[in-house]
C-alpha cells in the first residue's frame, strides 16, 4: 500500500477499519470468590432445559463489622462429568466463579419496580473444600 493510499484511508473516517469485525455486544462480566451456601441443584426451566443453580456468599470488611453479599448463579451444563462435579461440591466449598452478569428490572406484586442481578457461570474453580466432619 502506498503512502498516499494509507493517507487517504486514515483521512476519511468511514473508510477506516473498525476495531472489531464482530457486532457490538453489551455484556458485563463478573468474578466472584466466596463459599457455596448449599450443594448446587439441577432444576428445569419452563422450556424443559436443565440448569444448575447455586448461591455464593462473599464476605467483605473487618472481622468486627463484616458484611456478606449473596449471589445466585446459574450454569447451563449438559449432563455428564462436568455437571456431576459441580453438583457434588459440598456446602462451604470456596469457589472462584467467572460469569456474565445481567441486570433485570421487573414490577413486584405491589407494583414497585425491582431489580435483580442474574449471573450465568462461564467458569468455576474450586479453591478449597471444607474439612470432612467426623461422625461418631
Amino acid at each position: 500500500m502506498s503512502f498516499l493510499t494509507r493517507r487517504a484511508t486514515t483521512a476519511v473516517p468511514s473508510l477506516a477499519r473498525a476495531f472489531s469485525a464482530s457486532a457490538r455486544r453489551d455484556i458485563a462480566k463478573i468474578t466472584l470468590v466466596g463459599n457455596l451456601a448449599a450443594t448446587p441443584e439441577v432444576k428445569a426451566t419452563s422450556t424443559g432445559r436443565e440448569l444448575v443453580e447455586y448461591a455464593v456468599a462473599s464476605n467483605s470488611g473487618p472481622r468486627d463489622n463484616r458484611t456478606t453479599s449473596w449471589f445466585r448463579v446459574a450454569a447451563f451444563i449438559e449432563e455428564g462429568p462436568r455437571r456431576d462435579f459441580l453438583t457434588s461440591l459440598p456446602k462451604g466449598a470456596t469457589v472462584y466463579v467467572e460469569g456474565d452478569a445481567i441486570m433485570n428490572t421487573f414490577n413486584d406484586a405491589e407494583g414497585k419496580t425491582r431489580s435483580s442481578l442474574s449471573i450465568y457461570q462461564k467458569n468455576i474453580e474450586v479453591l478449597r473444600r471444607p474439612a470432612p466432619t467426623q461422625t461418631e
